[in-house]
């Protein structure tokens, strides 16, 4: 008689199917960061200062509910299925981490000084970071629609304004410098505005016409792409130079350029060296958009008695149109992070701050005008991605 095979068996790596390998890296790192110092308590804004392993940062009892909390969404990381639980998990340990650190303030600023400062450190920058992937991660499984990604992050955004304006962290060195700066950051912030998404619309305005003739004229096609090729080239410090002596002279030499806002520094020379690094990604998205247009869509516009200029309109941009957003997309992201440099030649922006932390060697200067910079990054990026899934085919579900 042959024997019944034993129901209770488990194939080999059942259990580790279970487990999702990014989610149990995640949660090693993240275990791992605990090590680091949390935060550092600094005499003033300037020296070193002292850093601080995360149960030394607030009163025990307080530190044990917010570690847990941590160690609870690492946790729930770690398993394959219901990513719903996983990225809940990294929106528990990221709560966990802004309320340890909102409850390390008045407990080590009590005694310290009036001077003194409390800064995050290298155990909450690296379980930031590890929980944030673990969210990326979480969403990449639920393969969120464009709306819903749309809606969570006005969700994220509107929670990171809430805890900024409760004042539960006010007393945060970064803060600090910011209250200091407020109108200032205020300017920094509509400048750097106007130097990402102006250039992005000036080259759009410049780069979608000149895309469109590239496609049709191989000659100009041949002269035009080399050409903007090597103006990408061109390192961004280099190209900020450049600028300085060439709009110095046109605002020397041209009656009114000066009287309009032209000069060898600030605004002018940062915007058009933006201008000229966003026209190849603008005509290069443009060409490969119109090329991928089914050569049948055309033969049937064709057929239907379409012109050159109708076909144009109502065939071929409609078709090229997600990928030329794409090029959109790759500009503006770009464009925010190039726009810091502008603060090297007086163009403003957020860059302003990078810099004079440098001058000064105050880190949360710096940090002022560098988060800013990311999270305005990551949302046009997300905003982007949104746009042209729903200029795709289908794409407005």
């Amino acid at each position: 008689m042959t024997a019944a095979p034993d129901l209770r068996a488990r194939p080999a790596g059942a259990a580790s199917a279970a487990f999702s390998p990014p989610g149990v890296l995640f949660a090693v790192l993240g275990l791992a960061s605990l090590a680091l110092p949390f935060v550092t308590l600094r005499a003033n804004r300037i020296v070193l200062g002292e850093g601080l392993a995360p149960w030394a940062a607030a009163p025990g009892a307080f530190v044990a509910f917010t570690l847990a909390a941590v160690v609870l969404g690492l946790g729930l990381g770690v398993q394959r299925g219901r990513p719903w639980l996983r990225f809940g998990g990294s929106l528990l340990g990221l709560a966990g981490i802004v309320t340890l650190l909102a409850l390390a303030l008045p407990y080590l600023l009590e005694e310290a000084g009036d001077l003194a400062r409390v800064s995050p450190a290298a155990g909450f920058w690296c379980l930031a970071l590890v929980l944030m992937l673990l969210m990326a991660d979480a969403l990449s499984a639920l393969r969120p629609g464009p709306w819903l990604r749309l809606g969570l992050l006005v969700a994220v955004l509107g929670a990171l304004g809430l805890v900024l304006a409760s004042g539960a962290l006010d007393r945060l060195s970064i803060m600090l410098e910011y209250r200091g700066r407020a109108d200032a950051f205020a300017q920094a912030a509509w400048r750097h505005v106007a130097l990402s998404i102006g250039s992005l619309a000036a080259a759009a305005a410049i780069a979608f016409p000149l895309g469109i003739a590239c496609h049709r004229s191989g000659r100009l096609r041949r002269a035009m792409v080399p050409l903007l090729s090597f103006v990408q080239t061109i390192p961004s410090l280099a190209m900020f130079g450049i600028m300085i002596p060439l709009l110095a002279w046109v605002a020397a030499t041209v009656p009114g350029a000066r009287e309009v806002g032209i000069a060898g520094i600030g605004f002018a020379p940062a915007f058009l060296a933006l201008l000229l690094y966003s026209l190849l990604p603008v005509v290069a998205n443009t060409l490969a958009g119109l090329d991928a247009v089914p050569p049948a869509a055309r033969e049937a516009a064709t057929g239907m008695g379409m012109t050159a200029l109708q076909r144009l309109r109502s065939v071929e941009l409609p078709l090229a149109l997600p990928v030329m957003l794409a090029g959109l997309r790759i500009v503006l992201v770009q464009n925010i992070g190039l726009a810091v440099i502008a603060g090297l030649i007086g163009g403003g922006g957020f860059g302003t701050f990078v810099f004079q932390g440098l001058n000064q060697t105050a880190t949360d200067l710096i940090l002022l005008g560098a988060l800013p910079t990311v999270v305005m990054a990551l949302s046009a990026a997300i905003v982007m991605d949104v746009a042209v899934e729903l200029t795709a085919p289908g794409g407005t579900r």
